[in-house]
This record gives C-alpha cells, sequence and structure tokens, in this order.
C-alpha cells in the first residue's frame, strides 16, 4: 500500500552509525574557541555525536596538547580544562607505549608528518578508525584505509 498525502512512514532502519574517528586536539580546542563560532559550532556537533554513538577516539597526547593549548592560548581556567580534559577522556582511549613510538617514527619518515602527527596517525590506525579529524593534516589524504578530514574545510567554515 502505498502511502497518502500527510501520512508519515516508517523509517527504512537504524540511521547510520558513524565511522569510528579519531579526534586531534585543534577539533577538541575549537569547541572552546568561541572567537570562530562556526567552527565551534561544527567541532562540538562532532564531539556530540561521536559521543552519542560511542565512535570517537582520542589518544593521551591529545588530552595532553589540549589541556596545554587550552590553558596557555584559549586562556581557560585549569580547573574547567582538566574538567574537559576528564569528559574527552569519555572517548574511546589510546595510550601508546614503545612500540607505538617506533611505528610513528616509521610514519613520520614515510610521509613526512611532524613526529607528533605522525603519533597521532599511528594511534588512529591502531585502534582501528576509519576517519581523523583534524585541520593540520592533508585533508582528503588516505593512509591504510584511514582518511584525514578536516571538518571546516569541507564545509568551507571559516
Amino acid at each position: 500500500m502505498a502511502p497518502q498525502a500527510g501520512m508519515k512512514t516508517a523509517p527504512k532502519g537504524p540511521a547510520p552509525r558513524a565511522a569510528r574517528t579519531f579526534f586531534d586536539s585543534n577539533i577538541l580546542l575549537y569547541a572552546e574557541d568561541s572567537a570562530f563560532p562556526a567552527r565551534q559550532k561544527k567541532a562540538v556537533e562532532l564531539v556530540v555525536e561521536h559521543r552519542r554513538q560511542r565512535t570517537g577516539v582520542v589518544s593521551v597526547q591529545v588530552l595532553g596538547e589540549f589541556y596545554h593549548v587550552a590553558t596557555r592560548k584559549l586562556g581557560l581556567d585549569p580547573a574547567i580544562a582538566r574538567a574537559q580534559v576528564e569528559f574527552h577522556s569519555r572517548f574511546d582511549l589510546v595510550e601508546p607505549a614503545l612500540a607505538d613510538v617506533f611505528e610513528a617514527i616509521d610514519l613520520q619518515r614515510l610521509y613526512r608528518y611532524s613526529y607528533w602527527d605522525s603519533l597521532i596517525l599511528h594511534c588512529a590506525l591502531a585502534s582501528g578508525c576509519k576517519v581523523l579529524l583534524s585541520q593540520d593534516m592533508q585533508h582528503g589524504q588516505v593512509i591504510d584505509g584511514l582518511t584525514i578530514v578536516n571538518p571546516f574545510r569541507a564545509q568551507q567554515i571559516k
């Protein structure tokens, strides 16, 4: 039976689940930065979406970078920044070990990113992510099935 005018139809299944996604610290920082309202809005939407769907991943490095920049450059009160680190640590958390350092060095030599960006790349790959959200890396580059996405560039958000 075809639906009649004004008749609501049932959805065809659950909404598609977002891909397992690794957050670079710059995305988390924009969620706190009211100087760029469009980017802040997009960053908050991403954090909320991936928390709700339990598809977000961060590393200890990302949390440390977030705290450092939030308190130094954004002027966030250290207690508030700490609370935000606690909040973001509820994403799946990657804690690199010595072997991860060597893997990051190998990625750095191969792709010419900084060591710290290479460690983020490795943590994203090792944790099974399909997407890495970062403003600092090459948008659209695919490394071993991991796609780097600048969520602000994709939407031309200023």
